[in-house]
């Protein structure tokens, strides 16, 4: 692969961070920004991308069977991960060493004494489980379900700006079919909030609703469903700990292939292609009953399991400071072993995401050396794959002191595919995190930008989340592009071809400047915020300011 360009300031940003090179990389840092980078400063940046992509080698390697949460090889990337650390001089972040033991559920549907079909005029028509439909495994579903459908649009009730799918429509002990995505009018994180499985089964369980059927926009699946729909039968998980259960009373949760879901609308007086169009024009969705009701039974093999997060901590230099933390996560999980696609079972999730738990790694060691004011505590969690178990967990359960977390840096599925010229940030504007990151990017020569693709739902679907929910001003940071350019379109691609795919391995193309140029941010922005003044704090606009303990309010005085 051809090297990427390097931005002169960029360059000597990473001469004097990760570089062991130092001042002999800075000093040759003379290239033009549209010039590869030669000589020291060429070898240096080429030294830091083989720690990193050494990393990413040991986590994505075959052997490890794609690291499925709970597995002997997940907890093999464990301790190479605790080894790491240790390495960098961290010290364990508990007092039970680098690692913290989760106690999980793991449920497998028995497709073979499962079933599913709709009921019109007391005959019964059956739904092909795979083809048409998937049961859900998140939840603990009840052996038996049957009960009215109603169609409520997106599902959602967000008060912020007026929006109501169940007004006048009565749920009562129904199950809800929606389209996923919210309105055209709700912004970007707000959309992501009230879209969480979390918050939605918040609002359904509160109107009487028993159960779910959702159907993807096709516009905005991530994975097409031929794709997605083999890996049915692998173990879903959920917490040991009910305490920490988002699902609890849902009785059925069932994803309905969007090609097959006009199925669902027969006898309404409705269509499916009626729906889709009214969504991509940005109308409001229509909210009815359906004339038919669904029977679902369903069988489940259960298994406790227990996995681990690591965690290690550079100790902060401020006694006024130190017993303050920032924590940096990136999920050290993957999907493990599943359908095989051109003759390959193995998900390895190389950039899905070793290639966040190296720089998770790589920056450790910059922050151990910095040594700044306040602690910062890095944290490979597992189980993300799971639905962002393993840091729901460390989030209510941390290996410091819960109160005393002022702010989570995220990385996953970074992305480094192409020259990092451009930094997206998830949650850019949702606290003052987002004005340390423009000031260090501007000091790099690296632009800034918030999600360019809001309805993805990015802002919720990763591991910054979970610390969201308990207060945290938390940022999610990934290579950025710009829409309609080269870029966006290999951004695209390597989402419909790899993402969640056999094919996210060792031999893909990517840009190791970009990683390495990224890794230099992510320990440069963490020992910025751990040298702050005054804590992180969301801003006085953000919806995700409601979160934010009374003790943290009080100590950033807003």
């Amino acid at each position: 692969m051809m090297r990427a360009p390097f931005p002169i300031s960029l360059c000597r940003r990473i001469a004097t961070g990760l570089s062991a090179a130092g001042l002999a990389l800075a000093a040759a840092c003379t290239t033009e920004p549209s010039e590869p980078a030669t000589g020291a400063a060429q070898a240096s940046i080429d030294d830091a991308a083989a720690r990193w992509f050494g990393h990413v080698e040991m986590l994505a390697d075959d052997s490890m069977r794609g690291r499925e949460t709970g597995s002997p090889e997940h907890r093999k990337a464990a301790d190479y991960v605790a080894t790491r650390f240790q390495r960098a001089g961290l010290e364990p972040a508990g007092t039970a060493g680098y690692l913290q033991p989760i106690a999980l559920r793991s449920r497998r549907i028995v497709e073979a004494t499962s079933s599913l079909a709709l009921v019109r005029r007391g005959k019964a028509e059956p739904v092909t489980l795979g083809e048409e439909a998937t049961f859900g495994m998140r939840i603990d579903p009840a052996p038996s379900v049957e009960a009215p459908l109603v169609f409520a649009g997106h599902a959602l009730q967000i008060p912020e700006v007026g929006h109501d799918d169940f007004a006048g429509l009565d749920v009562q002990g129904k199950v809800v079919v929606y389209l996923s995505g919210s309105p055209s009018n709700v912004p970007g994180a707000l959309s992501a909030h009230y879209q969480s499985a979390a918050e939605r089964w918040s609002t359904l369980k509160r109107l009487g609703a028993i159960g779910t059927i959702g159907i993807a926009d096709p516009k905005s699946m991530d994975v097409p469903w031929e794709r997605s729909s083999p890996n049915r039968l692998n173990p879903a998980m959920a917490l040991g700990d009910a305490s920490l259960d988002d699902t609890a009373g849902q009785q059925v949760s069932i994803a309905f292939n969007p090609a097959k879901a006009e199925r669902l609308f027969e006898g309404s007086g409705r269509t499916f292609a009626d729906i889709l169009k009214a969504a991509g024009e940005g109308k409001a969705l229509p909210r009815f009953a359906l004339p038919s009701a669904v029977r679902a039974t369903v069988t489940v093999e259960n298994l406790g399991v227990e996995s681990h997060n690591v965690a290690g901590i550079v100790r902060g230099s401020d006694p006024r400071l130190a017993n303050e933390f920032v924590v940096l996560t990136a999920h050290l999980d993957h999907v493990g072993a599943g359908a095989a696609i051109d003759g390959d079972d193995i998900y390895n999730g190389a950039m899905d995401n070793a290639s966040g738990v190296a720089t998770l790694i790589e920056a450790a060691s910059a922050v151990a050396a910095a040594r700044p004011k306040r602690s910062v505590v890095f944290v490979a969690v597992t189980a993300e794959e799971k639905g962002l178990l393993g840091s729901r967990y460390y989030a209510r359960n941390p290996t410091v002191e819960r109160d005393a977390i002022v702010a989570n840096i995220n990385m996953d599925m970074f992305l480094p595919l192409f020259p990092f010229r451009i930094l997206m940030v998830l949650g850019l504007d949702e606290s003052d995190l987002g004005d340390d990151v423009r000031a260090l990017a501007t000091e790099m020569g690296i632009a800034v930008q918030a999600d360019p693709e809001p309805q993805r739902n990015r802002f919720i679907r990763s591991d910054q989340y979970s610390f969201i929910r308990e207060g945290v001003p938390a940022l999610a940071m990934k290579v950025g592009y710009e829409a309609h350019t080269p870029e966006a379109t290999i951004a695209a691609d390597w989402t419909r071809e790899r993402y969640h795919a056999p094919s996210d391995d060792l031999a893909q193309p990517f840009d190791r400047s970009a990683a390495v140029g990224f890794t230099d941010m992510i320990g440069r922005l963490a020992v910025r915020v751990a040298n702050r003044d005054t804590r992180p704090s969301w801003k006085a606009d953000s919806f995700f300011r409601r979160f934010a303990r009374p003790a943290a309010v009080e100590a950033t005085g807003r």
